[in-house]
């Protein structure tokens, strides 16, 4: 399987697990305490969410920002978040990421849960993404699966493209992208590619910031 074919049943996953993006969020623990530090995070002025899904994370920064703009390819999570989200200050935008291009530059670029589901092969793009939309003195924050992760998914072994089965509550089955990066390894690779970056583990999984080099 090439990656457009992966990419486009991930999206097929979320689109059709829309109505269950949030029972994570509802149920575990260590998600509630992510959400909490947000209060620790360099978040401020104008901030561009990647993949925001339902809104969990939109309306958090929100609070925090002078503008946010919220970017997700499916239309199903981005009306529930539309709809967690009532802030004039928020623009939500339907975009593949793969294929979006950022309008303007923002001071913080934001996302969670999503650099898992970038293919390796092209990471490299994806971070050149982010760079066109990053201001002058601007910050990347991010949040993630680390390789504790791999325990709770059901990985696909020897897969040409890292991933792993997810299944919805109908019975229904979807390949994603899941690449569990590890600290040292991603701060290695980043910086390859003109990042400085600072990863710590938070609640079994880790948050990052991420500068220009």
């Amino acid at each position: 399987m090439d990656d457009d074919a992966l990419l486009a049943e991930q999206l097929a996953y979320y689109r059709a697990g829309a109505a269950e993006y949030d029972r994570p969020y509802a149920q575990l623990a260590d998600l509630q305490e992510l959400l909490a530090s947000i209060d620790g995070l360099p978040i401020a002025g104008d901030v561009l969410e990647l993949a925001c899904g339902t809104g969990q994370w939109t309306r958090l920064l929100a609070a925090r920002a002078r503008s946010v703009t919220a970017v997700d390819a499916a239309p199903e999570v981005l009306a529930l978040a539309r709809a967690r989200t009532a802030a004039a200050t928020v623009e939500f935008v339907e975009a593949d990421l793969f294929a979006w291009r950022p309008p303007r530059r923002y001071d913080t670029v934001f996302f969670s849960f999503w650099l898992s589901h970038v293919p390796p092969a092209r990471l490299p793009r994806f971070w050149s993404t982010v760079a066109e939309a990053l201001a002058p003195c601007g910050k990347v924050i991010f949040i993630d699966d680390g390789p504790a992760g791999a325990a709770t998914e059901d990985v696909l072994a020897d897969h040409p493209v890292p991933a792993a089965v997810r299944r919805l509550d109908d019975g229904s089955e979807y390949r994603i992208v899941k690449v569990f990066h590890d600290a040292r390894a991603l701060t290695r690779e980043l910086a390859a590619l003109g990042w400085s970056v600072r990863i710590r583990p938070v609640a079994g999984r880790f948050i990052a910031v991420a500068e220009p080099a």
